[in-house]
This record gives C-alpha cells, structure tokens and sequence, in this order.
C-alpha cells in the first residue's frame, strides 16, 4: 500500500551538541495556532537528520489523527529537545505532528512546502495518494479552510464543521522535553522507537551510519537526488554529482513506473519505488556493488563526498550492466529475471542476478554467458 508521504514538512537539520541552557519555562503544549506559517513556533521546528521519513501513515491513519484532534479525543504526548541555537527538533511524533501541520496548509505531500522538497518534481504515485487523503479528509473531518469558514459563515459549511471549529480554539497537544546535550537526545529516539512503532533492522542501520558513503547514496537513490540531502556537508560540486548519480540510477532501477496487473512487458527492475522492501533491497544492491560486507563496520564516515560518489559510480556502472540503453548493458529482461510466474516482484531474484552479473564481469565469463545465454534463459524461463 502507497503511504501519504509527508516528509516535506518539518525541515531536517543536523543535530548540534549543546542543549539550550537558558533558564526558561517551556510550553507544555500546542494549538493549531502554533503550528501555522506566521506563528513562532513552526518555523523554528526540525526533524534530527537521524530520524526517520515521515512517510509510514495510509490515508486512513492521518484523516484518522486529524478527526481525533478536532473531536478532543486524547493525544500522546509529542516529544521535543531544543538546541542551544534554539531549533526545537522533534524526538517523537513526526507523523502525528506533520498531519496537523499537513492539514492546516493542505498540504499532503503535494502542496507548497513539499513541492520545493523535490525540486518541483513530486512523483505520480505521491500526487495520486495525497489527492485521495484531501478527499478522504474533506469527506470525514473537513478541509482547515472550511473550519475557519465556519467561523465566520457557519451557514456555508457543515454543521459537524461548524461544532468542531468552534471547540479547536482551546484543542492542544501536550509536549514532553528531553533535557541533556544531542547524543542524550539521540539516546532518546531510538529507545522510544523501539516501542510502539519500532524500526526496522534496515531503517536502524541506515540512521545509525547516516554518514557513511553507502547510507548516503541509498537515500539519494531512492530520492531520486531530491528530498532531505543527507550530502549537503558536500562541496556544492559533488552535491550536484551525487544528486545526478542518485538520478540516473533510480530512472534505470524504477522507470517506467510499476503498474499492477501486470499487463506490459516493459517493466522496471526494481519493482515499486514505494513498497516495504525497497530500503533493504537498495542498500544491500549498493553494497553489492561496492563489495562491502553487509555488517562491515570499517567503512569511514565520508566528510568530503568523493567516497559516495565512487559508490554512486559503482552502483550506476552495475545497474547499466544489467539493463539500460548503455553500451555494456546485457539487457537481462526484468520479468523473466526479477518477477515471478504470477508476477510478483521477487527481491532475492534481482539481488542473487546483480551478484551473478558481477561475477560474469569479474571472472572474465561474459563471453561464455553470452554463448549459452538462451538455453541458460530458457531454463530459468522452464
């Protein structure tokens, strides 16, 4: 199931080591007041660069947390730290936080701040999810333009629009601080989403090493080049590379989009950009092709960039290999190597051939492959 994908709307910023040590009370919640464009609050709001897409809730989950708000039903607390700087990153409760924030600008990973996100450039899939959450919530709550209406012309709106809009002005949401330096708040985050939501083995690895070569160039292959650049520490030079890499590799791996029934041949060699999968299946192809050991802990940290773009090059150089309109492309059809009989997308199958082509290269056998390539297909086809 294609996710609302709402990641545009708290900025990331790089964790900074000092707490605030100013003696000052906190607020101890939030209104729908605090989290508009011209308040003080949002605009000062980040996510930690360790904290995870905010792209885990369907449709029905976020129309589901908005409806809660504005019917006063209770809401867990949201967990913030605050910076010596006075950035207040959110520890716990992106999602719940960037619905409301989702809502209030119509924004569900199409609108005006996620636009930008992406350079302009917000894919079918997202655009087809985020039309069918508006209306979904429109439907079952009411658009945020519709409950201030209803302040002042309660006859043009519903009447369950006009109950609720009248209650939102006193509706908060209680905020919990975690007081320490980053790596205390770091500490945090990952024992709370052990919890209720957890992490998955991948997302943990890849928050963890968020600054090696190999975490870096899956998340800008999955982006396309776009979103959070977990790169921007990079010379301006090798930004550009990296985001011009990640580009080309996923519009080999992911294009044309993935369309189910399956009725066409021409099928991407990744299957969809948007599945479960595709985070473990990005970073192992990476490694892969980098011959780095899935659990190799000596990989460096790259500080410069020219790390990740040599792995960006190498993944590019595999990926065309195996099927693209490059000169040393083998062409390997999709459907009879990564698909299965009843056309399910079958990750090991890419994974296991990504490895086997490597080794055709590697060992020099390419022209013996090339030899007996069709009687080899039709057994795999058998």
């Amino acid at each position: 199931m294609v996710k609302v994908n709402l990641d545009a709307l708290i900025p990331r910023e790089d964790f900074e080591i000092k707490a605030s040590t100013k003696p000052i009370k906190k607020i101890e919640s939030i209104a729908i007041r605090d989290i508009t464009p011209d308040s003080f609050f949002f605009p000062v709001v980040r996510k930690p660069d360790f904290q995870r897409e905010t792209n885990e809730w369907d449709e029905e989950r976020v129309c589901q947390f908005i409806k809660s708000f504005v019917e006063g039903d209770l809401i867990p607390a949201i967990i913030l730290w605050r910076s010596e700087s006075g950035l207040i990153f959110v520890i716990d409760g992106s999602h719940r936080l960037s619905s409301l924030i989702a809502w209030v600008n119509d924004d569900y990973g199409d609108g005006l701040l996620s636009k930008p996100f992406y350079n302009g450039i917000v894919p079918d899939e997202q655009l087809n999810i985020a039309d069918r959450t508006r209306k979904l919530i429109d439907k079952k709550v009411g658009s945020y333009q519709n409950f201030k209406l209803a302040l002042e012309n309660p006859d043009k709106v519903r009447d369950d629009i006009v109950n609720n809009a009248r209650e939102l002005g006193v509706l908060a949401i209680q905020l919990q601080w975690v007081e320490g330096n980053s790596e205390k708040a770091e500490d945090s985050f990952f024992k709370i989403n052990q919890q209720s939501t957890p992490l998955d083995t991948t997302e943990i690895k890849l928050l963890r090493s968020r600054r090696k070569p190999n975490s870096i160039a899956t998340r800008a292959i999955i982006n396309s080049g776009t979103g959070h650049k977990y790169w921007s520490s990079f010379s301006k030079e090798k930004q550009c590379q990296v985001q011009e890499l990640a580009k080309e590799i996923n519009n080999i791996l992911f294009k044309p989009p993935l369309q189910t029934p399956i009725k066409t041949l021409d099928l991407p060699v990744c299957g969809k950009l948007y599945s479960n999968e595709t985070l473990s299946m990005i970073l192992t192809f990476v490694n892969i092709a980098n011959h780095v050991e899935d659990e190799n802990p000596n990989i460096e940290n790259d500080e410069t960039g020219e790390t990740t773009i040599n792995f960006l090059k190498q993944a590019k150089k595999v990926a065309q290999r195996f099927n693209s309109n490059h000169p040393s492309s083998l062409g390997l059809h999709p459907l009879l190597y990564c698909y299965s009989r009843s056309g399910r997308y079958r990750t090991v199958s890419f994974l296991a051939t990504v490895y086997f082509v490597i080794k055709l290269v590697e060992t020099k056998h390419l022209n013996g492959f090339i030899n007996i390539r069709a009687e080899f297909e039709q057994f795999l086809f058998d």
